[in-house]
């Protein structure tokens, strides 16, 4: 349920909120530029108790949630939410370039990405310290080491930076270095590591399970949000199909769908989609047009000898063209990169 407050007065919402956890139910104030509402979270049954609270002369009306995903939904907030992740801004109009090599494989490499990702125009910096692959023994990442060496990265071009948590132990140590924290597609219905970022300070970027449906990915951001933590960004990265020619496909019309139901931003991975570095700028452009946030972009310094998906990444220079070749398509979209 969703109580739409005829008022903004902290002291009135305060009543309500303290009314709503007096009825057994966790409440979640969103602030929109139209209206302030409270949405009481917990067991369906007995929530018309909450009818109850429009006899009170600050609020408007009490309204049932139709939705399964209560506070992902435009039901509670209509307006789009703006992420703040250490000074760029994703959703409402900006536009986020995220670009790095898969994996951290030295310093060397990731601050020569990094100085690649600014010059181009990027400006958020990705990089795996924590490699989930599909063979144990595949490289896995430099873990703790290779944090750092994303942090030190990421302030010499002041660039905030996103990596992944693979276990709900990792969040905290993550969360110390990185500026946002990202969910894999493999671990998006990881319920235990979905409660842990949503207790933490930090933006999450949940990307898409590959046989997920897109109610199944609202939900698993809902996980994320039920926890307090409303600074989530959903990430379309291809879903598997019987299609071979592609690592995935990426289903460029979920990005519209989901803004539809949902008021988070929306970015979109074409390199795990692809798998195959010469259709990336294609598939970027068609990311803009679709109305996504931005975009995540595998680069590395030297492709031929990255440690993982070398053969997905682009050259330094091409990250320069897809940049140039999106400046056009953000301009009609109305998106700028800030």
């Amino acid at each position: 349920m969703i109580i739409v407050m005829s008022t903004s007065r902290q002291d009135e919402v305060d009543h309500v909120i303290g009314r709503v956890e007096e009825f057994g139910y966790k409440p979640h104030v969103i602030y929109g530029v139209e209206r302030t509402v409270v949405a009481a979270v917990g067991d369906e049954r007995g929530k018309e108790r909450l009818t109850s609270l429009e006899s009170l002369p600050y609020v408007e009306q009490v309204i049932r949630i139709l939705k399964p995903f209560k506070l992902a939904g435009r039901e509670v907030k209509e307006d789009d939410t703006i992420i703040d992740c250490s000074g760029v801004r994703i959703g409402g109009g900006h536009f986020a370039i995220m670009s790095g090599p898969c994996s951290v494989e030295s310093e060397e490499q990731i601050m020569e990405s990094a100085r690649v990702v600014r010059e181009a125009g990027g400006n958020m910096l990705r990089g795996g310290a924590f490699k989930p692959r599909t063979s144990p023994y595949s490289f896995q990442g430099m873990e703790l080491e290779g944090l750092r060496v994303l942090r030190k990265a990421a302030d010499a071009y002041n660039l905030p930076f996103v990596t992944e948590a693979t276990t709900p132990e990792q969040v905290p140590v993550v969360a110390q270095y990185a500026d946002m924290i990202q969910i894999g597609a493999r671990n998006m219905q990881n319920y235990g590591l979905l409660r842990a970022v949503g207790k933490a300070d930090k933006p999450v970027l949940l990307k898409r399970g590959m046989m997920s449906t897109i109610n199944e990915f609202l939900m698993s951001a809902e996980y994320i949000l039920s926890e307090g933590n409303p600074n989530v960004v959903l990430c379309e990265r291809g879903i598997r199909t019987f299609e071979t020619e592609t690592r995935n496909t990426l289903d460029i019309q979920a990005v519209p769908v989901v803004k539809l139901h949902s008021h988070l931003p929306v970015i979109v991975d074409p390199s795990h989609a692809a798998g195959r570095w010469d259709i990336i700028i294609p598939m970027a452009c068609a990311a803009v047009a679709s109305g996504a946030d931005g975009i995540m972009i595998e680069m590395h310094p030297n492709p031929e000898v990255a440690l993982s998906d070398g053969q997905q990444s682009l050259r330094p220079k091409k990250l320069h063209q897809l940049v140039e070749t999106l400046k056009p398509l953000l301009a009609v979209m109305k998106k700028e990169v800030s």
